[in-house]
């Protein structure tokens, strides 16, 4: 089979529930881990991993700086696991991703605080937090082509998002496993109770290791149209796949960005002297907003094929930035019912900017170097927006003394970066050449995308 006009069978429904499974239950661990780090940062490690007589200010912004830390090794884990993802398989990728994770998790959770080990402390929680980097940023690229590329031409969306399922579900996990350990007592909560939901870590990973071990490689990787011509894939991504990786960090900004500001920092925010809330009603409140977009997620992915993915990711965009104002006005007046009804909201909204996203970009991308060119796109997104995200808002709220209406302006500059990025973010097909000229596809059925 030449590698010009090499074929891919093809997807059936059985082949792409399977890879659509193993992407869910694996992003559901790896996502699950990576929120109890952000839950934890959040309420717990500014009193545990830092010292007493530190400003509270001060400390929550440095814990939220052991929360950043992950995300700028991303882009690394992206090269790193998309080397080998476009090179040897996707299989082998995603399960050392998964240990790695795993791993980092379970020893954040036997970790001695501050008052134990001083500095070793929080040195040791940043260097565990960079190995959970690593494995996120190899993570989703891979789960999400594991699942796009199994997929039927007119279910690419549908499938597409049970790798986004895995996001809410994992928050679902983590805020639920922190507020159910809130019921013990705030200091039952801060000695030990903490570190319950890290070290049940090590159960998850057995299970994500057997589903993984099960499933069969992608199509397109069979076929050989990924990772044949190339000898090394970032040169490959860099040269052929710069700009749709540029649009692809702009498509992050609501996502990872919009998404932290509206989940880990206004927890945080809520929580303020300033606000005063008890950490049990955002914890609630966010436990079933996870629960609710869970459940929304797939059906919002699976409009991207009727109306276009594109479509639907304006919609959660826009309606994202619009839902933030009423947000901010309940925690400011403390309201709980209104709390909880906008937070739900707005995890709906944001996973009409969440759930085509995997189907968008895997087809951003041509087939070459596609698992390097979407994590490194992704990675980098997440580095800069997630990653920054609350510690701007975080400075914004020192300069303006306190008024989070910078915040929402901050957001509202996520919101443009996200709309751009979507509106001129190419697409390709699966069977591109792997010489010559390339060109975006015009029939988008496959995609579900109307331009």
């Amino acid at each position: 089979m030449s590698t010009a006009s090499a074929q891919i069978e093809p997807n059936t429904h059985k082949r792409a529930l399977k890879g659509g499974m193993a992407a869910l239950v694996g992003t559901t661990i790896e996502w699950y881990d990576f929120y109890v780090y952000a839950t934890a940062a959040a309420i717990i490690f500014p009193h545990v991993f830092f010292p007493e007589d530190l400003d509270p200010a001060l400390a929550t912004l440095a814990s939220f700086g052991t929360y950043a830390v992950a995300f700028f090794m991303r882009p690394l884990g992206g090269i790193i696991f998309g080397h080998i993802g476009d090179k040897l398989g996707r299989k082998p990728a995603l399960t050392i991703t998964l240990v790695l994770m795993g791993v980092a998790t379970t020893l954040v959770g036997l970790l001695p605080g501050y008052a134990q080990i001083g500095v070793w402390g929080p040195i040791l929680l940043i260097l565990f937090r960079m190995l959970q980097g690593l494995a996120v940023g190899g993570e989703w690229g891979g789960a999400s082509l594991m699942a796009v590329e199994s997929a039927p031409a007119k279910w690419k969306n549908f499938y597409g998002g049970f790798t986004q399922v895995g996001n809410p579900l994992g928050a679902l996990m983590a805020t639920g496993a922190f507020w159910a350990l809130s019921s013990l007592g705030e200091d039952a909560l801060m000695s030990w109770g903490w570190r319950l939901p890290f070290i049940f870590s090590i159960v998850l990973i057995g299970v994500g290791f057997w589903v993984r071990y099960r499933v069969e490689e992608t199509p397109v990787f069979e076929a050989k149209v990924e990772g044949q011509e190339q000898s090394t894939p970032l040169l490959f991504a860099l040269k052929n796949n710069w700009s749709p990786i540029l649009l692809g960090f702009l498509i992050i900004a609501m996502s990872s960005g919009g998404y932290v500001i509206a989940t880990t920092f206004v927890q945080n925010y809520a929580a303020t002297p300033e606000i005063g809330l008890n950490a049990s009603v955002m914890l609630g409140a966010l436990t079933i907003a996870s629960l609710v977009e869970a459940l929304v997620t797939l059906p919002i992915a699976a409009l991207g094929d009727k109306i276009g993915a594109k479509t639907v990711m304006y919609i959660g965009i826009i309606g994202s930035f619009i839902v933030i104002l009423p947000l901010v006005l309940s925690i400011q007046s403390k309201n709980v019912a209104m709390i909880w009804l906008f937070v739900i909201l707005i995890r709906v909204t944001l996973s009409g900017a969440w759930a085509p996203l995997s189907t968008l970009m895997a087809q951003m991308f041509r087939p070459q170097s596609r698992y390097t060119s979407m994590s490194l796109s992704y990675g980098l997104g997440a580095a800069v927006w997630g990653g920054l995200s609350p510690a701007i808002a975080s400075l914004l709220l020192v300069v303006t003394g306190g008024n989070f209406w910078s915040v929402v302006a901050f957001f509202g500059l996520l919101t443009l970066a996200a709309w751009i990025g979507v509106r001129f973010a190419p697409q390709h097909s699966d069977t591109a050449p792997v010489t010559g000229s390339f060109r975006a596809r015009t029939d988008t059925t496959a995609i579900g995308t109307t331009e």
